[in-house]
């Protein structure tokens, strides 16, 4: 675990072999709840205007005095950091405004962070969000006990001289709430079809990971190694139309 993952700490799109990557963890899904959609668009709405006014601020585009910067641009979304690590906490918050794939006509790569992330992805109306992973997900059950049904489906994502790799994917349905544990070093994207999508997430060893890497400051972008050297066209994201689909088995 102190072994450094990148190759130069503050590099903002280094690029590793995806044929030759093995996870280091496994990814962990866990459905939080649905919600009437005039209430998961009401919190999508206000997340999201926090993020957008953020970046409107002049002293969130400049470091501070720690030299972090808290407007943030990542291949999935706009991002603002909510709380900064502090001497006494290693962890930080974060709330992302999810790109829509349709209008940006791009989606985020295949990549892995230098730090463990435990994210929650919310939705509001006419907007899903494709959770995929290179090694197949543990689906958690509702804690509450509700059904909530995740449509999963296989398919291949292409490596290195076109060489396919298996890729498990996961949706999130509008106007619902669900976690997902990352553990450090293991490859995961997320792409949002739809305008009404926010991810709150935190990053539990922030301050330790710049450590173990010798990174000389926060930035998403260098805390990334991503494992795709090219953003795929828009339409690449969605549930491909005619795939054969199963639901979701919580274990």
């Amino acid at each position: 675990m102190n072994e450094r993952l990148k190759n130069s700490p503050d590099a903002e799109n280094e690029i590793h072999r995806m044929n030759s990557f093995e996870d280091l963890g496994l990814c962990v899904i866990t459905p939080v709840v649905r919600l009437d959609d005039h209430v998961a668009q009401g919190i999508v709405d206000s997340l999201a205007k926090v993020v957008r006014d953020g970046h409107k601020m002049g002293s969130n585009n400049t470091p501070d005095a720690d030299g972090i910067v808290r407007a943030q641009q990542f291949e999935e979304g706009d991002v603002l950091m909510l709380t900064p690590p502090n001497d006494s906490f290693a962890a930080d918050r974060y709330l992302m405004d999810f790109y829509d794939v349709r209008t940006k006509d791009l989606c985020s790569r295949m990549h892995l962070h230098t730090g463990m992330r435990y994210v929650r992805i919310m939705t509001g109306r006419e907007t899903s969000v494709r959770i995929s992973t290179l090694s197949r997900p543990r689906i958690m059950p509702q804690a509450s006990g509700e059904k909530i049904t995740l449509t999963t489906f296989v398919d291949e994502v292409e490596g290195e001289e076109g060489t396919p790799r298996t890729r498990f994917n996961a949706v999130v349905p509008p106007c619902s709430w669900v976690d997902m544990q990352i553990p450090r070093g293991t490859a995961h994207q997320f792409n949002a079809v739809g305008q009404n999508a926010v991810i709150d997430t935190v990053h539990p060893e922030e301050s330790i990971e710049l450590f173990r890497e010798r990174a000389k400051r926060v930035n998403m972008m260098a805390q990334t190694i991503f494992l795709e050297t090219d953003q795929e066209s828009g339409d690449s994201c969605g549930t491909p139309s005619g795939m054969s689909q199963e639901s979701a088995v919580a274990e």
